[in-house]
């Protein structure tokens, strides 16, 4: 009987991790540093990479980059660094301000991805007393002659991958010490306008530690039922 080959996927094939998109999120904001892409080109080139599932998918978005031809593997994240995953390209909220103010703030519920607009405008994104639902949160922000004001729980991984032309586009990095802890990315553009995301001290997620408890009386309960 005749035995069927069966033929590994290529390496492009392969489906891709959160740490690869994470790898080219980094060069693309290099070569946007470098001058090597326009501030469209970054813009739709992140958003293609949030949506590849493919490691050939994201190569495609790199491929006429210096970065791409180096020898060598790439760079190793590093321990409890956030990645950007398989976030939704709709949004769950759009807070939007035209010559006028928005605001989302208090007990509320935020969604995976959040889309604000403030045109001749102020939007304030307050994530300090929010419910996640989810680890990872993507604020996709735009600042034309306007200010976009967002802050987060001091407990949280706070990221930025936006940028300002003739504006400011400022984001606070922040690393929670916690791996339960969400993790709030902000992107976008501040023209004429401003972009701002920072911790508010003092504020913490409270049900970060709910859930670490929740895990510890889990593993003593099983250990004590041996």
């Amino acid at each position: 009987m005749d035995l069927q080959k069966q033929t590994a996927p290529a390496v492009s094939e392969l489906r891709a991790s959160d740490a690869e998109r994470d790898r080219i999120a980094d060069i693309l904001r290099d070569a946007l540093a470098e001058g090597r892409l326009t501030a469209d080109e970054h813009a739709e080139r992140v958003e293609g990479v949030l949506r590849a599932k493919t490691v050939g998918e994201l190569g495609g978005f790199i491929r006429d980059l210096p970065a791409a031809h180096r020898q060598g593997p790439g760079p190793s994240p590093a321990p409890h660094r956030p990645t950007v995953g398989a976030i939704p390209i709709d949004p769950d909220d759009n807070v939007v301000a035209i010559f006028s103010g928005a605001v989302r703030k208090g007990r509320w519920r935020a969604g995976r991805r959040i889309h604000a607009y403030a045109i001749f405008g102020s939007v304030e994104i307050d994530l300090s007393e929010a419910l996640f639902d989810h680890q990872q949160v993507m604020i996709k922000s735009f600042s034309i002659f306007g200010s976009v004001e967002i802050r987060v729980p001091e407990n949280v991984s706070l990221r930025g991958m936006g940028g300002g032309v003739l504006g400011s586009f400022e984001v606070d990095t922040l690393d929670s010490g916690e791996p339960e802890a969400p993790i709030v990315y902000v992107d976008g553009w501040a023209v004429l306008g401003s972009v701002e995301a920072r911790p508010r001290r003092g504020k913490v997620v409270a049900d970060i530690l709910d859930r670490v408890q929740r895990k510890v009386d889990k593993g003593l309960r099983k250990h004590l039922n041996h």
